[in-house]
């Protein structure tokens, strides 16, 4: 049964998009379900991203073609309105049977009764072939897979790293938490470099809880107890993230990093004015054709558990107010073949979700100079926790961390961050229903 109920830490931003929403819903169908007979409404985040959208027009077509039962017709929306248009359409009912889903986010939006499980059992790539961080679940349903994944690596110059006789580590072997901390000391002091290490700090939303809550994990922290997602308090502010915090906020007072980057982390990587960049797997290809066989790819720092890298990135789903599910599912599964998760990986230059598709993708197949992050991906991501509370923490994770940058007491900061994360969870019962 579809419930609405408030998305977890949504924007208010979203009732201003109601409007626009519910005139894109009547143009392209008009029903609640987003479906008029058998015509199906896809909704996609690409509007901006037209590389991508091209694989998602190629898979309609092909589908549309294959078949004259069901006819898929496409809406596409920029990625900076799509969330907030989404929220809009499930408080109106009129989400499409078909849309896309930020993997962070399937968790909320399965809880807020937006999306519906889906059956795609007989399709030609079975689930358990994909990279697990790939395939959305909540409580034990499956609601989401995509096509790709992205994955977090430092990047350097081979060349500076034996000048200042740092070792190039490997996936078998990465730097430990002292090695990292020593080769930013040499790498300071060497002069050289206004920051040696460039991490995005400029960055905004969702890239916090991406680039640095992996950090967080690899010392043995985490942004909730994932035993049952009911507190924070512990966790959050744990001794385990309070020393992480600490490292963190040392970045900036030992100059090496800055408080507040550029827009463009790989800017100064690429000019040489840092040494090392934590960055995505989406910089490889500009890295690697600037540098080329000077670049090391380098998997994450092992800070005592483990090196750890985000996980889930876009997927698909069907809405729960879908009226016509067996289209919708019938389209999900067409497009799980091959050749498409091979489309998709050469079309955004992100890590493919099958093993199959990475063969045929010149780099990431076995032995390919980008291989190592599909090993990466495959070894070292931890999925965001898959609680509804997901959207919430982000946001007050985003906070105390940036207030830690700025001086805050970590302590302090992530005990906050813990206690209004515990508030929100009371608030809504800690999800459940």
């Amino acid at each position: 049964m579809f419930r609405t109920r408030r998305l977890a830490g949504a924007s208010v931003a979203a009732l201003a998009a109601t409007a626009l929403v519910a005139g894109c819903a009547t143009g392209s169908g008009g029903s609640s379900s987003g479906a008029s007979g058998n015509t199906i409404t896809l909704w996609t985040h690409n509007a901006g991203n037209s590389a991508e959208l091209d694989v998602v027009k190629k898979i309609i077509k092909d589908f549309n073609g294959s078949q004259g039962k069901y006819k898929v017709k496409l809406q596409a929306f920029p990625q900076s309105d799509y969330n907030n248009s989404v929220v809009a359409a499930a408080s109106a009912r009129k989400l499409p049977c078909l849309l896309d889903v930020d993997g962070p986010n399937v968790a909320n939006w399965a809880w807020g009764g937006y999306l519906s499980p889906i059956d795609v059992s007989g399709s030609e790539v079975p689930l358990s072939d994909q990279l697990a961080s790939t395939v959305g679940r909540y409580q034990h349903k499956v609601y989401g897979f995509g096509f790709y994944d992205v994955a977090l690596t430092f990047f350097a110059r081979k060349s500076v790293l034996n000048k200042y006789d740092i070792r190039v580590p490997t996936i078998n072997k990465p730097w430990t938490k002292a090695e990292f901390d020593s080769a930013l000391a040499k790498l300071k002091k060497s002069g050289k470099f206004a920051y040696p290490l460039e991490t995005g700090t400029g960055g905004t939303g969702e890239w916090w809880p991406y680039a640095y809550s992996p950090q967080l994990q690899s010392f043995g922290g985490d942004l909730i107890n994932r035993d049952g997602y009911k507190t924070a308090s512990g966790t959050l502010d744990g001794r385990s993230s309070v020393e992480w915090a600490t490292w963190f906020r040392s970045l900036v007072t030992k100059g090496y990093m800055a408080k507040k980057s550029g827009a463009d982390p790989s800017k100064d990587f690429l000019a040489g004015k840092s040494a090392i960049q934590w960055d995505g797997s989406w910089n490889a290809a500009k890295n690697a054709e600037k540098l080329g066989d000077d670049l090391a790819i380098i998997p994450p720092v092992d800070f005592g558990n483990g090196p750890k890298i985000g996980g889930a990135s876009w997927q698909w789903a069907m809405s729960s107010t879908c009226s016509n599910k067996a289209g919708a599912q019938a389209w999900l599964k067409f497009s799980r073949q091959t050749k498409y998760f091979v489309d998709y990986a050469k079309a955004t230059g992100t890590i493919p979700a099958i093993e199959a598709a990475a063969k045929q993708v010149d780099g990431y197949q076995p032995g390919g100079k980008f291989n190592e992050l599909v090993q990466f991906a495959r070894k070292f991501a931890v999925v965001r926790p898959a609680t509804p509370a997901y959207p919430y923490i982000s946001t007050e994770f985003q906070k105390a961390a940036q207030d830690i940058l700025a001086g805050a007491d970590p302590k302090n900061a992530l005990g906050q961050a813990a206690k209004d994360i515990d508030n929100n969870l009371k608030t809504n019962n800690n999800y459940s229903g």
